[in-house]
């Protein structure tokens, strides 16, 4: 496998900077709570999953290095670390989750070597069951496939190790199929605006020798009917009781199309992912993102400068259009009600 995107060195966060790849495999050093910000909202951490173990060990660090002396103080100042961090990304629910986590954490501790010990703690235990959901998600995920013969898989952005720090959601499926002889080869759609299916699962599967080919979005119809794709496996960034899914802006597509073809649709995801307190996808708050990742693309302009653009940065697909939603604590059929 990679290098971790993301770690905990002392008193420093080092990240791969996922807005370089692929020309240039890069490094970034995060010291201060405006960075690990900055590092979330311009996708350098980017991927449900990984986004919340980012912002706990951002947690930890700023304790380990903060210089304030008074105890209430620095409590006070981390919860409000906290309050910024979670409003750089609004759907994705894991981040709100581990926050939770930190947050009380913070509270319970009565003093500060207490406290710093104990939120790195528990930044490093998130990380843990982060690999844990992982390899559980990708068992249960090959168990839904026959033994024997060779699969021709569709997914979508990336929920590999890019997206957790770990084997990953949806592309750990892969990755164990691919283990046990069992994928012919994967099709990734390029993931417009930001590309994340080009530059990072591509460049990811390469990385590990897994057979791969990349298409354009608009491509993904006629691939599925020309290529006879097996199935679908999507990743996803929050999940109502009712399975109902928000996932990368062009999810919808492909369940559409998996219907229409009459091919599995799962999503992969740890329950993390599920909010219980939502009761469907009309729910989801959905991100639009700047017009200007839609009409630049790696510093080039592709349209006129002032052309008005819609960049929604993800989408929901209906319960009904999902065969089954992949889980650490196993896999969810219709009708869905997680709780």
């Amino acid at each position: 496998m990679l290098n971790k995107p993301v770690e905990l060195y002392r008193d420093t966060l080092r990240i791969i900077d996922q807005s370089r790849l692929p020309d240039l495999m890069r490094y970034e050093y995060i010291y201060t709570l405006s960075e690990g910000v900055k590092a979330i909202s311009e996708l350098k951490v980017r991927g449900a999953p990984l986004i919340a173990i980012f912002a706990s060990y951002l947690v930890a660090m700023l304790a380990i290095r903060s210089k304030e002396r008074n105890f209430k103080r620095l409590k006070n100042r981390l919860l409000k670390a906290i309050d910024k961090i979670e409003n750089t990304r609004p759907t994705a629910v894991n981040l709100f989750k581990a926050m939770r986590e930190m947050r009380d954490v913070i509270q319970k501790a009565e003093d500060r070597e207490h406290l710093i010990k104990d939120l790195r703690e528990k930044a490093e235990e998130l990380d843990r069951k982060e690999s844990m959901n992982c390899e559980k998600i990708a068992e249960y995920g090959l168990s839904l496939f026959e033994k024997g013969k060779k699969y021709r898989i569709m997914t979508i952005c990336n929920t590999g190790y890019f997206a957790t720090n770990h084997i990953g959601t949806a592309l750990g499926i892969i990755y164990k199929l691919h283990e046990k002889g069992m994928l012919e080869r994967v099709y990734v759609p390029e993931t417009r605006p930001l590309l994340q299916g080009a530059r990072l699962t591509m460049w990811e599967l390469s990385q590990n020798s897994v057979p791969a080919v990349l298409i354009t979005d608009n491509a993904t119809g006629f691939v599925i009917e020309k290529e006879k794709i097996d199935a679908i496996i999507v990743g996803a960034d929050r999940i109502a009781k009712n399975g109902d899914t928000a996932n990368k802006i062009g999810t919808l597509n492909l369940a559409i199309l998996a219907n229409h073809f009459d091919i599995p649709f799962y999503v992969a995801a740890p329950f993390t992912s599920v909010d219980v307190n939502i009761s469907s996808g009309l729910e989801i708050p959905i991100e639009k993102r700047s017009e200007d990742e839609v009409k630049w693309v790696r510093k080039c302009l592709i349209t006129k400068e002032d052309a008005r653009a819609l960049n929604y940065a993800f989408d929901v697909t209906p319960n009904f259009l999902i065969s089954g939603i992949i889980t650490d604590r196993g896999i969810f059929r219709k009708p869905y009600n997680l709780t």
